[in-house]
């Protein structure tokens, strides 16, 4: 137990604990899960020791699970398959020993085995058993399977029950069910008792069940008042982990607190065996003025009691900002402020007192129910109240723009307080799982109070206890280093129902949603389903309620997913499921989830019974993309569902670009490549219904939507056992990809081909990110904020930049070209800062956005027909502008090309026949091209606003040009406005931002990458920074150095050795640029990281291999590949009239010439003469998929492994022949290629081939394997 001090909103001291499980969920292979740092020690009869502990079943335990198999195993559970039982078990533990020795394994559904009753009714097969057991779906487990080494299988089930019970803290019963002539015998005896038999539904016999109760493993806890003799029994657990509060307060300030009890404040205790275990201090006097001061409690309507005079809603007066800041925090903060509603202030009387009784429980608890109401007294639920839809959009839905305010308003409530803080929290990591049992007794000390509230500080993990309340979201300018948590007294009932609706259901619905956007729709779906059960399209549809002391306080509808192999080619859901154990019937959209947050903590549980009793085993929900225009981007611009934090986000799958009229009919069938509106896909299934995830309450701050950027985020947000409840984006215009440009109008800018439109859509970032709309104006390292539009804060725990460089206003050398300067006279401005007014008509493109605004200009200013257009610089955008230039209309006459002289001796294209190309097109179309001018002057040294002419010297002669327009793309620089920033802030800056290789600058909660950046002079690279590599692979990268420090299941990252620290990261992925040249010329470059050189001098080097060329650049058929020394593909160009499969061309890199079907072999035979024709052939679709990369792995591995016994492995006979220790009578390369042939690796090789094919047949139809012909 770790425990950490805090002050609350009621100023006082507070401690919490870190929880000691730290789950883990990543789909099909999690791990670690259930893993605690406390080891469990197994003693055999014969006296033999095994240290031993709990974690998820992994699919590599599967053989060893069925080695423990035996004959008494199958008569006891059925004859079983395995791999088929874990994938629909909703929990599945195995028990390992110190070496990782698989010791035991147990599986557990949510309905009985035996087919004793159908999976969605059997409750009423149960509810006659004797003992009086009021087992419901919440409170009970089946245990299907369990398998123990012989030795150890007493010890072995009594851990894993107890593991079971303390993972799951609403369960209470393990119910087991064997046929009646088969005994238990002597491991499942001693911790299961019979209750009674019941008959089978398939055929004439009985099975017996027994039952496993919780307080004879991990019992609920006694909670009583604390008295001053709890001292000395508690004292020990404050101090092991922290002695703040005796250094503070003295050595009994325990007891003085427990003394000074009174009606406003109270302390509690649980007990264990007589002693104290847990410590609850708890107030009523809360610093609410505070707290409405920071936190948005319209929800909660301000913990107040309703008031004539409460001021709920702000003046009605225009208003406007320079940047908005919304700092909510997703999903878990967004409950609150979707829906509200709670409990009204009308639930008194006997309904309390019910609930009251619910809160005391007995010291020794057989049943949950123990403590439930025992009468029908009905619980007065208002509606969801919420400003902001959480239902599912069957297509899409309305987004919501933040109103544009200044300040927060703050409500005012002038009603009595109905809210009282635990102020003291500590608990026994042993009993920490049981925190709740708390909350029961605590709400009987307050009778007339409806909500319980905690504040931790902002870093401290989740711990148990606040598990089950609902983060509350704090206002934008809010500077409080606390999260409030909040929990209703409702929250108390275990009595919840999960059922079909019907129509008497109506009212109690649309009381629920009255208030939701999508209510109508909602409702229009729930009648539906009442009248056919189908929806408009024939889908089988099916509504749920969640019902409460006999009141609607949640409503699911789902339908059968009807588009599963789009899915399933499309995203990578094979990363959570085994596909082929889930029949088609059993995927399900969710269409439709809102569920009253006085009981958000059963979302789960309500999500697990859609599967049971819908009969489904996934539910997938969509998420298409709303792009919005303006400032602006609400997190909520999507259809939202308060059920989204529980549902894991699947990532997208790379697409191949089938050449289809090519393949004909072997193409893939239209369900896998039809062209649908782009949308993320989030999951559930069986297996993560009690699986929870990691929350990460770091405040993660993303500065720049740059490529670095967006990859960051997006390896974060995709990490599906990881909830970062923090992520915020500070960026100019907001999230990318909103498709402000259409796809048929040219790009003025060249790509990266890092993300494009679809895939942002794929990622819905706006579902996990939170945007501010602003630029960065300063850092407050010592506060840890960002300044973001000079007034706005923005605070951080970890700040990323990423801001990368723009092109810069360009500053005029101020040179009278009337005296016939040349370049060598003037003074170089290129370093120096335009402090001029800026032209109203100098455009410096770096974003869409700003792409945008120069597309309204050129149509609203008659650009297309009349004046003259310069184009100033010497990158690969100036040309990508000119034709998209002449793609507007804009005459070629009308456009100068003015050049820059050039930083280095590498073109921007660095390849002559495509240069030679492109300048031929240029004069083609009547374009003027300059070189190496430098601007001298605009509008001769008057008023540049705007600009009529701009003034340039060169080696020889000045010139002067007449222009409506002025595009400048010089060498791109960090915007001054940042280099300030980071300037004030004191980070080290040399040219650029300084990192170390771990992304460090000099603060340490202070992270880099991109062009922003440069290595330390220590490790002497300077040639070497972030530009020279893939954006994408850097923010990959950056994010994995970050999760070593929130994701638990992550091996400690170990420090280099001193001398290996001064070796700057080499990282392998290609570097791409690509765009539309002048000559509607398609570009495309694909190339390795490296420091760039002219190509011929590349080619002159004698490593540099080969290269093969088909076509011509001026025909618009160029096609370059080169081929290094290792055979392998480093460098692609394309250039081509018509458009190509720019996704499939990238493939191509790393590959080995040998696997692109002999490419060296047969372009030396003079087989290939068009590349691009050669790239559709249906050979090539399986190098094509994005699993090959898979594929190469397995092969690899069987070459690497000895597959017979006493012959070495096809990787040590190559090391053999390179240490020359094997005498060889041939070439090595004929004699491994004997060996491989007359060996079993040949046939392996094969049978992985052949697998890879069958298994990813729905894309690759084009393939033949043994049995189709």
């Amino acid at each position: 137990m770790t425990s950490r001090t805090r002050r609350d909103g009621g100023g006082t001291v507070s401690v919490v604990t870190r929880p000691r499980i730290h789950p883990s969920q990543g789909g099909v292979r999690p791990l670690e899960w259930l893993r605690g740092d406390e080891m469990s020690v197994l003693t055999s009869p014969r006296g033999k020791v095994e240290v031993v502990h709990c974690r998820r079943t992994e699919s590599q335990d599967i053989y060893c699970i069925q080695k423990l198999i035996r004959k008494f195993t199958q008569k006891l559970f059925g004859r079983l398959n395995i791999i088929y039982l874990l994938e629909k078990a909703n929990l599945a533990i195995t028990l390992c020993n110190d070496k990782e020795e698989i010791m035991a394994h147990a599986t557990f559904l949510d309905y009985p085995n035996w087919n004793v009753a159908a999976p969605e009714a059997w409750g009423s097969v149960f509810r006659d058993l004797e003992g009086d057991i009021t087992c419901t779906p919440l409170n009970t487990l089946f245990l299907h399977l369990f398998v123990a080494v012989d030795e150890y299988s007493v010890g072995c089930c009594k851990e894993i029950i107890r593991t079971v019970f303390k993972a799951v803290p609403e369960l209470h019963f393990i119910f087991l069910i064997v046929p009646s002539y088969m005994s238990l015998g002597s491991t499942l005896v001693t911790v299961f008792d019979e209750v009674g038999s019941v008959p089978c539904l398939m055929y004439n016999e009985d099975f017996t069940v027994y039952v496993c109760h919780r307080h004879s493993h991990y019992p609920q806890l006694h909670i009583r008042r604390a008295r001053v003799e709890d001292h000395d029994d508690l004292m020990p657990i404050f101090m092991h982990h922290d002695t703040i509060l005796k250094d503070t307060y003295g050595e009994y300030f325990l007891a003085e607190l427990i003394e000074a009890q009174d009606e406003e404040n109270h302390a509690v205790v649980c007990e264990v065996e007589g002693a104290a275990v847990g410590f609850m201090s708890v107030c009523s006097r809360v610093n609410l003025p505070l707290l409405h001061e920071c936190f948005d409690l319209g929800p909660f309507h301000g913990f107040c009691t309703p008031h004539p005079d409460d001021i709920l809603e702000p003046p009605r007066e225009p208003r406007s900002a320079d940047a908005k800041l919304r700092t909510d925090s997703q999903g878990s903060q967004r409950t609150a402020k979707e829906l509200s509603g709670l409990v009204s202030s009308e639930v008194t009387g006997s309904a309390q007192e019910k609930v009251m009784e619910e809160a005391e429980p007995p010291s020794a608890v057989h049943s949950e129910n123990a403590s439930e109401m025992q009468d029908t007294d009905k619980l007065s639920l208002l509606s969801l109240t919420g400003d902001q839809e959480h239902g599912v959009s069957r297509w899409s839905s309305a987004s919501i723009l933040l109103s544009e305010e200044p300040d927060y308003f703050r409500p005012v409530y002038r009603g009595a307080p109905t809210v009282f803080c635990i102020q003291l929290f500590c608990i026994d990591e042993k009993y920490e799982a049981r925190s709740l049992d708390f909350m029961n007794f605590v709400f009987r000390l307050f009778p007339d109070k409806n909500f319980c509230i905690i504040s931790v500080p902002q870093l401290t993990p989740e711990f148990v206890l606040i598990q089950n309340f609902v983060k509350v979201i704090p206002f934008g300018d809010c500077t409080l280093q606390h999260d409030l948590y909040v929990f209703h007294r409702a929250g108390l009932f275990k009595s919840i129902n999960i059922r079909l609706a019907n129509c008497t259901d109506t009212p109690g619905v649309e009381k629920l949603v009255s208030s939701l956007t999508l209510s109508k729709s909602i409702l229009e779906d729930l009648a539906q389903y009442n009248e056919a059960r189908r929806d408009l399209g024939g889908a089988p549809l099916q509504a749920f309620v969640a019902e409460v002391a006999e009141q609607v306080v949640g409503i699911a509808v789902i339908r059968d997913e009807m588009d599963i192999e789009y899915i399933r080619s499309h995203y990578n859901i094979e990363d959570f499921i085994y596909f082929s154990h889930h029949q088609r019937d059993e995927h399900g959209r969710l269409h439709h989830f809102a569920l009253n947050p006085a009981f958000r903590h059963y979302t789960k549980f309500f999500l697990k019974e859609l599967l049971r009793l819908g009969s489904k085993t996934c539910l997938y929900y969509p998420v298409y993309p709303q792009p919005r225009e303006g400032k602006l981007q609400s997190p909520y611009a999507h259809s939202l569902t308060s059920a989204l934090h529980y549902l894991v986000p699947v990532r997208p799958r790379r697409q191949i670009v089938y050449p289809l009229e090519k393949l004909g009919i072997n193409a893939p069938s239209k369900a896998v490549s039809k062209d649908v509106s782009g949308y993320a896909l989030n999951h559930t299934n069986r297996k993560l219904t009690l699986e929870p995830k990691i929350t990460v309450n770091a405040r993660i701050v993303v500065v720049g939507a740059s490529s670095v950027g967006i990859s960051f985020l997006e390896t974060l947000v995709f990490c599906s056992h990881l909830k970062f409840n923090n992520l915020t984006l500070i960026s100019t215009h907001g999230l990318p990809g909103k498709k402000l440009l259409d796809k048929e109008k040219r790009k003025f800018l060249a790509s990266d081909h890092c993300f494009n439109d679809k895939d942002y859509a794929l990622m819905s970032l706006c579902s996990w990110v939170n945007v501010v709309v602003g630029r960065m104006t300063g850092i407050d390292r010592a506060a840890k904020h960002v300044v973001v539009s000079k007034d706005k804060a923005v605070p951080y725990d970890h700040l990323i930049l990423c801001t990368g460089q723009q092109y810069q206003v360009p500053c005029p050398t101020g040179a009278d070209i009337s005296q016939h300067p040349t370049n060598r006279e003037v003074a170089d401005s290129s370093k120096m800062r335009y402090m001029g007014q800026v032209p109203c008509n100098l455009f410096t493109l770096n974003d869409e956005e700003d792409c945008i605004k120069a597309l309204t200009w050129i149509l609203s200013n008659s650009v297309t027909t009349e004046g003259n257009v310069i184009v100033y610089g010497n990158t690969i955008d100036t040309y990508t502008t000119v034709e998209t230039l002449l793609h507007l209309g804009v005459r070629g006459s009308c456009i100068y090309l003015v050049h820059s002289p050039p930083k280095s001796t590498v073109t921007c294209i660095n390849n002559y026949s495509v240069e030679s190309a492109v300048e031929e097109a240029l004069g083609a179309a009547g374009v003027t091209t300059f070189r190496d001018a430098i601007l001298a002057q605009w509008n001769q040294g008057l008023n540049p606003d705007p600009i009529h002419c701009a003034s340039f010297t060169t080696p020889t002669k000045p010139f002067q040009l007449q222009c409506t327009m002025f595009f400048s793309f010089c060498e791109k620089n960090v915007d001054y406005e940042t280099f300030k920033a980071l300037n004030d802030a004191c980070l080290v800056y040399d040219g650029r931002l300084v990192i170390d290789t771990n992304f460090h600058t000099n603060d340490v909660a202070i992270r880099a990458a991109g062009p922003l950046t440069k290595f330390s002079n220590r490790y002497y690279s300077n040639d070497w920074t972030h530009r020279n590599f893939s954006s994408k692979e850097v923010g990959f990268q950056l994010a994995a150095a970050m999760l070593t420090l929130f994701d638990p299941t992550l091996e400690p990252v170990m420090q280099p050795p001193a001398d290996l620290d001064r070796l700057i990261p080499m990282y392998k992925g290609a570097k791409i640029q690509g765009g539309i040249l002048p000559g509607s010329y398609h570009y495309l470059h694909i190339t390795k990281p490296a420091i760039p050189i002219p190509l011929e001098v590349q080619m002159a080097q004698p490593d540099f291999g080969s290269e093969i060329v088909t076509g011509s650049a001026k025909a618009g058929t160029y096609f370059r590949i080169h081929i290094n020394k290792y055979k392998m593909v480093e460098d692609i160009t394309c250039l081509s009239k018509v458009p190509f499969p720019v996704s499939n061309y990238i493939r191509l890199f790393g590959q080995h010439e040998q696997a692109l079907n002999d490419l060296c072999a047969r372009y030396d035979s003079d087989r290939i003469t068009d590349l691009y024709s050669y790239f559709t052939e249906p050979w090539c679709m399986a190098l094509l998929h994005d699993r090959f990369i898979d594929l190469r792995k397995e092969l690899r591995q069987v070459l690497a492994s000895e597959q017979e016994e006493g012959l070495p492995s096809i990787e040590q006979l190559v090391r053999q022949i390179e240490d020359e220790e094997v005498d060889l009578k041939e070439e090595p390369r004929n004699y491994l290629r004997r060996v491989f042939e007359d060996t079993i690796y040949r046939p392996l090789v094969e049978k992985s081939i052949l697998d890879y094919l069958h298994y990813n047949r729905y894309h690759l139809p084009m393939y033949a394997w043994p049995g189709i012909i």
